[in-house]
């Protein structure tokens, strides 16, 4: 964006031509007289003489220039500050050998947890109805038979997708079970010190407000692990404000599995216990819903995504730089020039 600062100061270029119209009228009279200038008019033109009226033009040029400097020309870039009021999510995954049951997803078979992460990278970065979530806090947890934080909550989604191939069925008996309250109830842990990873992440900046908080559980079977029950993890999150969206996926103890030897279905768990999770969202003002496909799950997110916005307020201001220097200087330059070329080559007599 450019703008003169002071316009008003072009009105001085009215005295310009007034100026050149009077050098050029008000000519001194010869100071030889000749009887007769036809001998004159014969003689060759040199360059001196065709440059004798250059200091006047190199005077007005000068003084064009030193107007326009004076009406201080200025040249702006447009800033945008974005006031976010954003969301803070923890996503919960269930990565128990149950979730290794598959589902159809853009033409391929995948296992359940492969098409829970990549519809959860689609619901952070953004895909068809999809907006993504770039202003919000975000952070991934998984669960077996232990809970363990993969990523701690952050605004560099990069590195949260980063971790997700890392991200690995259980294949320990040892480890294997469904540890729902242990899972929920770290993930509301790390919510409710929200606030202090902001600060940290973003130094202490004041124009971003947690609006609220938030679990997605993703599980596909019943809560057979851990120490903490479903209900206690419910009323933990309850009373730091969190809200918790389940999502039952599969719905059923069977699902398709590929093998050697042909295509089987075969009984994978107990399947969702759709009543308990059904309290745990309603008991801290979320919701539940079943994804038995791929498309259902995306659909599931794409309603999080509208229940769950992100306000953002978009100031705009433009931030000036002076350009008048330059045309001072060329003028100055333009100035000594004509005395220089005045006083010697084209300097002419009384």
């Amino acid at each position: 964006m450019f703008r003169f600062a002071t316009p008003w100061m072009f009105a001085l270029l009215a005295i310009i031509p007034a100026v050149l119209y009077l050098r050029f009228k008000r000519r001194r009279p010869p100071a030889v007289r000749f009887p007769a200038t036809g001998a004159l008019r014969r003689l060759p033109v040199t360059w001196r003489v065709r440059l004798a009226g250059l200091p006047v033009w190199l005077r007005a040029a000068a003084l064009v220039l030193l107007v326009i400097a004076l009406a201080r020309p200025q040249r702006g870039t447009e800033r945008i500050v974005d006031v976010s009021r954003g969301v803070a999510i923890e996503m919960v995954v269930d990565r128990s050998s149950s979730m290794s049951a598959e589902f159809r997803y853009r033409g391929r078979r995948l296992n359940r947890l492969e098409v829970a992460l990549r519809v959860f990278e689609d619901f952070v970065r953004g895909a068809g109805d999809l907006k993504g979530r770039p202003s919000d806090l975000i952070g991934l947890i998984t669960f077996a038979r232990y809970a363990d934080t993969i990523c701690p909550l952050t605004l560099d989604h990069d590195t949260l997708i980063g971790f997700l191939p890392t991200v690995r069925l259980v294949d320990r008996e040892s480890e294997d079970g469904t540890a729902i309250g242990d899972a929920v109830a770290l993930a509301a842990a790390r919510l409710r010190t929200a606030e202090e990873v902001l600060a940290r992440q973003t130094g202490r900046r004041k124009d971003y407000e947690i609006k609220s908080k938030v679990i997605i559980l993703l599980t596909d079977g019943q809560n057979n692990a851990g120490k903490r029950t479903v209900q206690q993890a419910a009323e933990l999150a309850a009373s730091w404000g969190i809200k918790i969206y389940a999502i039952g996926i599969g719905g059923e103890g069977a699902a398709t599995i590929r093998t050697p030897f042909g295509t089987y279905t075969v009984p994978v768990g107990e399947g969702v216990d759709e009543a308990t999770l059904r309290t745990l969202a309603e008991t801290t003002g979320g919701i539940y819903r079943v994804a038995e496909d791929a498309e259902a799950l995306r659909a599931v997110y794409e309603e999080i995504d509208k229940l769950e916005k992100t306000e953002i307020e978009s100031t705009r201001f433009v931030d000036y730089r002076e350009m008048f220097p330059p045309f001072a200087m060329a003028a100055l330059l333009l100035l000594g020039l004509e005395i220089v070329v005045g006083g010697t080559v084209l300097r002419r007599a009384p």
